[in-house]
């Protein structure tokens, strides 16, 4: 398993599938996953995917600047951080975030233990 290579596919998979339909990035989830955005907590994969259904803005577009990566811990998890920028829809200048997900290895795949998000303001 290439770390990077896999933080990469799995950055391209979270962000393309949130900017067409995040209502379906409940599968990346587990119910023991917990969410911090905007320093709110959330936990479960229902619960996760209710927060990001309730954003306030339909249609978005992330442009993504930098992928870091790092394995973590002997049961094969990684931790990915993500900087980058959201352009919302009608919106002329782009909302810059980090985000950082611990994945956790499951059956030939990886899933979101944990995931924290905060937009960067200047």
């Amino acid at each position: 398993m290439d770390p990077e290579a896999v933080s990469k596919a799995f950055v391209e998979h979270y962000y393309s599938t949130f900017d067409a339909n995040r209502g379906s990035l409940g599968s990346l989830y587990q119910e023991t996953s917990m969410l911090t955005f905007e320093g709110q907590q959330i936990q479960g994969s229902q619960n996760i995917v209710a927060k990001l259904n309730s954003l306030p803005f339909q249609q978005c577009k992330h442009t993504i600047t930098t992928v870091d990566c790092q394995p973590s811990g002997p049961a094969g998890g990684m931790i990915v951080f993500v900087s980058g920028s959201l352009q919302l829809a009608g919106e002329q200048h782009a909302l810059k975030f980090s985000q950082m997900f611990h994945l956790m290895p499951a059956q030939n795949t990886f899933y979101v233990q944990n995931d924290i998000f905060r937009l960067n303001y200047a």
